[in-house]
């Protein structure tokens, strides 16, 4: 997607600005996988460490740092996010009945749905012990009101599924609860941790939800252009599973009898019989463009709510995660 920001930063590149913060997340997250019962920790080992780009808890540590924080809260918090990230995946996955994930199987696939669903019940309870542990009821506040709209946002998601009259507001309510209100959370407790005043807060909180709301975009765009082997799922996933999302929605409402017909009928049933088809009328019909321009918008809009925060480079680093969500191809 076109990313009208001229150069950029590589993913690899934000990361180094937190790469001691980075680390000792890992060792955090490392050590509270750890379960007495051997099949957790493989379970939960082999989703948490299977080459995610972990966005939310790097989003946590620049937020945190770029309000001042100091002390290692901020450690555990992004910890915390990620464990409740890995959670929704391994349920997720369990719904949608998806085999592939980051370019490998998914845990479903090798270990089945009821060890999965149970290792991510460990990896939410795991969060919430962790978070008594922080002693921070603001924290406790946000997590579990995001936890919970996520849960909201998959039952809807659910109603979703297989209606081709889905309109795109119902989808954009969707992935406001279901992505963008954890990034939202991440972003606001790096806020809260530091004591920052409650505009920089709701500042950081506008910020995560429009990056979260566009990297979901962009992710529902990649679903019918992107080149396989890179994005690690299969092409055409969300077609297969009869899931209505933006590209597909506008290119139903702009499509002749002809193709709305095709695009219901793939809506209604799931299935890949017309993936070729669908994928060039999805792409002829302005839906691609037009979601990568609603993506751009969200961008922008998580750009401009950084205006207040401080000059630092933790603030510059938190507008290239920006500019990330909207150019990144996987």
């Amino acid at each position: 997607m076109p990313c009208s920001h001229g150069h950029f930063m590589k993913l690899h590149q934000i990361r180094e600005l937190v790469t001691a913060d980075f680390e000792a997340v890992d060792r955090v997250v490392k050590h509270r996988l750890h379960s007495q019962v051997a099949l957790v920790d493989q379970v939960a080992s082999y989703i948490i460490y299977s080459g995610g780009k972990r966005l939310r808890p790097l989003l946590v540590l620049l937020a945190g740092r770029a309000c001042g924080h100091q002390g290692d809260q901020h450690i555990e918090a992004a910890a915390i996010v990620e464990f409740i990230h890995t959670a929704t995946l391994l349920h997720d996955d369990v719904v949608d009945g998806s085999s592939l994930r980051r370019g490998r199987e998914t845990a479903n696939e090798v270990f089945g749905n009821a060890t999965s669903v149970l290792v991510g019940d460990f990896l939410y309870s795991r969060a919430f012990q962790m978070m008594v542990a922080l002693d921070r009821m603001p924290i406790m506040q946000i997590i579990a009101d995001a936890t919970n709209a996520i849960a909201e946002g998959e039952v809807l998601q659910l109603m979703n599924a297989h209606d081709p009259n889905t309109t795109e507001a119902r989808y954009i309510d969707v992935i406001q609860r279901k992505t963008a209100r954890l990034f939202q959370a991440g972003a606001q407790i790096g806020a809260v941790l530091s004591d920052a005043p409650s505009h920089i807060e709701d500042s950081l909180a506008r910020f995560g939800r429009h990056i979260g709301t566009a990297f979901q975009l962009v992710d529902d765009a990649l679903d019918y252009e992107a080149d396989e082997g890179k994005l690690g799922k299969h092409l055409g996933d969300d077609l297969a599973e009869g899931k209505p999302t933006l590209p597909l929605i506008y290119a139903m409402q702009h499509g002749n009898a002809t193709q709305r017909e095709m695009i219901r009928h793939a809506i209604e049933h799931g299935g890949l019989d017309n993936l070729g088809e669908i994928t060039r009328a999805v792409a002829s019909l302005g839906g691609l463009a037009y979601t990568a321009r609603l993506a751009q918008g969200e961008a922008d809009q998580a750009l401009a709510a950084l205006a207040p925060l401080p000059e630092t480079v933790f603030k510059e680093g938190l507008s290239e995660l920006a500019k990330f969500a909207v150019a990144r191809k996987h």
